[in-house]
């Protein structure tokens, strides 16, 4: 089992930034893909971000060039710094973590944090 848990959510002006951070413990394999998926007011989750456990990355659209994702595999933690936040930035932000256990594909999911873009 994994769990996972964020922090650093909260309520910022348009044109802010915040930065997101999610500890993960348990039972953590050394080749994994660790993401931030968020979920609107209204509409269904999707992927903000994705890191490898060798640090390649991916980005939606819509979050490049504001958003960046990192890692700290000695930490086991995962952050995504947020810049240049928009209304439509706000949602809840869920940490993941995807590894194979015993050849099965696993996901385990944070709580969630809400992010909150308005003036």
């Amino acid at each position: 089992q994994v769990q996972l848990v964020e922090s650093g959510g909260g309520l910022v002006q348009p044109g802010g930034s915040l930065r997101l951070s999610c500890a993960a413990s348990g039972n953590i394999f050394s080749i994994n893909v660790m993401g931030w998926y968020r979920q609107g007011p209204g509409k269904e989750r999707e992927l903000a971000a994705t890191i490898t456990n060798t640090g390649g990355t991916d980005y939606v659209d819509s979050v490049k060039g504001r958003f960046t994702i990192s890692r700290d595999n000695a930490k086991n933690t995962l952050y995504l710094q947020m810049n240049s936040l928009k209304p439509e930035d706000t949602a809840v932000y869920y940490c993941s973590l995807q590894q194979d256990e015993q050849w099965v594909p696993r996901t385990y999911w944070g709580q969630g944090t809400q992010v909150t873009v308005s003036s």
